[in-house]
């Protein structure tokens, strides 16, 4: 028999052993419940980096693969886009960490909370038209910034 068979190379591979990466349980509850309070996650596609930028005690491989295994599963929606993974929580997504964090159903993401009103200051009606009916942003007139004669293109010449 031959040894360039190719079924000698799949009979050597199924005994490799397989490498995982092991995830702290402390990094991959601080991973989880940062997702949780915000409703989304940016991970830039690094691998090296030592920190997440915005998750204490992770590093961005983990964090990584554990929005990939978490896509895979359905509870996470990642859209890709100049080397940054933006994954958003689906609502099988928050039933999921709502388990694995212990947390009531009153707690929600802050993608899910509702926005406050508009803040005190001007009201945007009253100030949208300057009196006569014109927009406030123009000054007195439409167009008023450019003059009629003189020019150089489209008939204004010389």
């Amino acid at each position: 028999w031959y040894s360039w068979a190719p079924w000698s190379y799949f009979s050597k591979r199924k005994h490799e052993k397989l490498h995982k990466l092991f995830i702290p349980k402390a990094n991959r509850i601080a991973v989880f419940s940062y997702l949780f309070r915000e409703g989304v996650c940016v991970v830039k596609k690094d691998t090296v980096s030592p920190t997440h930028p915005q998750i204490e005690g992770a590093t961005n491989l983990e964090v990584l693969n554990l929005m990939k295994s978490l896509e895979s599963r359905g509870y996470v929606r990642v859209t890709f886009s100049w080397q940054h993974s933006y994954c958003y929580l689906t609502p099988e997504g928050i039933e999921y960490l709502r388990g694995y964090l212990a947390l009531p159903a009153e707690i929600v993401p802050n993608t899910h909370k509702k926005a406050a009103g508009r803040p005190e200051g001007r009201d945007r009606e009253e100030d949208k038209f300057g009196g006569e009916g014109k927009p406030a942003f123009r000054g007195g007139g439409d167009r008023e910034y450019r003059s009629r004669e003189g020019g150089f293109g489209r008939g204004g010449g010389m």
